[in-house]
């Protein structure tokens, strides 16, 4: 065979593809042996997410499928947002697993705000607020006003979803964001909200919303500690900044 047409059949081969299956790892570096060898904070988010998985469409592994969801809902955070209907989307995913995997990740969530209150997380800066809220806040793709519920001591009792769409005196019923917090008798409250556009900076209509919520919670007797504008993977403390906040 002459050099020429070695090249050329070269080129017309197919690039090969390999996927890893489970049975073909070494027993003890399979996820679940090594979760019981390693415990899971050693475990990787691939590994966990292979573990509910459990097994991939033919020919496709299990860590291959939660690589393949990981890159493609860009991490967990995507994965927590996307829906049930829009795992499914994904070769490999049926019903059964989307459902598992989303009430493993509201699991996580909910037991982050349910711990007893000796190890409730506890608000000491404008940066512990917003690393609570920045992982699912940072990439929703619409504006959402939050609060965090604390007690005396600055702990979190609760977080809660208040609105949804563009911040504006106009739409936004005050009554609404105070609402969980007379219920639960909270001390102080955070108010958070995300930019989409992924700038942080407060506008002038957020000031003016602060300054509104600030004087209603004067009136409640209920503090409002801060409101933090979050975009991704950034935010900004109105409180550190003094806006909408009397000096």
């Amino acid at each position: 065979m002459s050099e020429t047409s070695s090249a050329a059949g070269s080129e017309e081969l197919p690039k090969a593809e390999y996927h890893v299956l489970i049975s073909d790892i070494p027993e003890g570096e399979r996820p679940r042996e090594r979760f019981l060898a390693v415990g899971a904070s050693a475990m990787s988010q691939r590994e966990l997410l292979a573990i509910l998985i459990r097994m991939g469409p033919r020919g496709v592994g299990a860590l291959a499928l939660a690589d393949q969801m990981l890159k493609e809902f860009d991490g967990l955070s995507g994965l927590a947002r996307a829906d049930v209907n829009e795992l499914q989307n994904v070769h490999g995913i049926g019903p059964v697993k989307a459902i598992e995997i989303k009430a493993a990740l509201e699991l996580g969530k909910r037991m982050i705000l349910s711990a007893p209150d000796q190890q409730r997380t506890q608000i000491k800066t404008p940066s512990d607020a917003a690393q609570l809220l920045m992982l699912e806040m940072g990439m929703l793709e619409q504006e959402e006003v939050r609060t965090l519920l604390l007690d005396t001591r600055n702990r979190v009792l609760s977080a809660h979803q208040v609105y949804k769409g563009s911040l504006n005196t106009a739409s936004m019923r005050v009554a609404e964001v105070f609402k969980q917090a007379i219920r639960a008798n909270c001390a102080s409250i955070i108010v958070a909200h995300n930019h989409p556009s992924g700038d942080p900076a407060p506008s002038a209509e957020d000031v003016k919303v602060t300054k509104t919520l600030v004087q209603a919670g004067k009136l409640l007797d209920i503090d409002v500690l801060d409101h933090i504008v979050i975009a991704q993977n950034r935010y900004v403390s109105m409180k550190e900044r003094g806006l909408g906040f009397d000096e």
